[in-house]
């Protein structure tokens, strides 16, 4: 496999996978964990290493050591495998998964932005989802039955239990105490403003077809999917928070092997499910409008990382995140005819909320 992004936890979660089905490993791409990335060379033992920093390409222990976007590409175009695991964090994945298709590679997505920015462009019958929410949407729909609803779950966040009034003084370090469990930054802001599940369904959307899409917490995260038939049924996946088990679906096809422990019913005792409120979560206002013209969700994407990093620098509030990107949403209203022109929008975007005074 090509793995993009080995020193996240979902890179993690794929070489484990690939030590215990002894699959090989040929390409690690990593950003600056350059200490996790050479225990993952001494065990994997890849062609290829690629990281983000020049600077970092004198400690990595490996021959053959590239660096930035151009040699991710290339080390995609060079490589054998068939197999690209994008589990790159934002727009940064967007050129890989291009390139992966380019070259004919199947591709395990975890880089939802990819689909994101510019799902009218990549052909989704060679990519496999790896997100627990689309996997277990796939997981569901192997069937004849017909489908009236597709419903994710989101945890809620950081904030899901915080009185209103509060938000406006929320800081980076709230922002980033998720309430079930330990992931990167960027993912834990977004979670916490309820992006990342905006996301989610714009990716369902490109991966599932046009339809009825939605969300709502569930506390626990047991539940990552439903489908709602049109015979009045639902159906719902119950699985542990364990990445390995998308992974090893979009690996291998099929997985006869346990995975992950099951779910213990009786010790759960009882689930709560909840609205996403607009009152929480502005960002929720353009779900709709946004699932109807998915092909804005570049517009989102640039306004929600050029917003998260002034946030990140104490430049705005938690709360100026969404507020930023419904601005942009509402000043920003084409739509990108090509690749080039998602490119170039992106940077107009993020110009804009760069310039935004609070």
């Amino acid at each position: 496999m090509i793995l993009l992004g080995s020193t996240g936890s979902i890179g993690v979660n794929a070489l484990n996978i690939a030590e215990q089905f002894h699959l090989s490993v040929d390409t690690l791409v990593a950003g600056r964990n350059i200490t996790l990335l050479n225990e993952q060379i001494k065990r994997h033992n890849p062609k290829c290493v690629v990281v983000m920093r020049e600077e970092d390409c004198s400690l990595v222990h490996h021959d053959d050591v590239r660096f930035g976007e151009a040699e991710i590409l290339r080390a995609i175009e060079e490589s054998d495998s068939n197999h690209v695991i994008n589990a790159l964090v934002g727009f940064v994945g967007f050129r890989p998964t291009l390139k992966a298709l380019e070259c004919g590679k199947k591709i395990a997505l975890a880089n939802k932005e990819s689909l994101v920015v510019g799902g009218s462009f990549v052909d989704t019958s060679r990519i496999v989802p790896i997100d627990s929410e689309h996997f277990g949407l796939w997981y569901l729909n192997q069937g004849d039955r017909k489908v009236e609803r597709m419903v994710i779950t989101a945890s809620g966040g950081a904030f899901r239990d915080w009185p209103l009034e509060k938000l406006s003084t929320a800081t980076l370090e709230d922002a980033l105490k998720h309430p079930n469990w330990s992931m990167g930054q960027k993912i834990t802001i977004d979670s916490a403003s309820m992006v990342n599940k905006l996301f989610e369904l714009l990716e369902a959307r490109w991966l599932f077809g046009e339809g009825e899409y939605d969300a709502l917490i569930e506390t626990k995260s047991l539940i990552h999917a439903m489908i709602d038939y049109t015979d009045g049924s639902t159906t719902a996946h119950f699985a542990h928070a364990d990445m390995r088990l998308p992974i090893a679906y979009a690996l291998m096809g099929k997985v006869e092997t346990p995975i992950v422990d099951r779910i213990d019913l009786s010790r759960v005792g009882a689930l709560e499910f909840r609205s996403i409120e607009v009152a929480r979560y502005p960002i929720w206002e353009i779900k709709n409008d946004l699932l109807s013209n998915p092909a804005r969700g570049v517009i989102v994407n640039a306004a929600n990382e050029a917003a998260i990093e002034r946030f990140v620098r104490g430049e705005i509030r938690f709360v100026d995140i969404s507020a930023m990107i419904l601005r942009a949403y509402e000043t920003f209203t084409s739509v990108p005819e090509s690749i080039d022109a998602i490119f170039a929008l992106d940077d107009e975007v993020r110009a804009f909320v760069r310039g935004i005074r609070c």
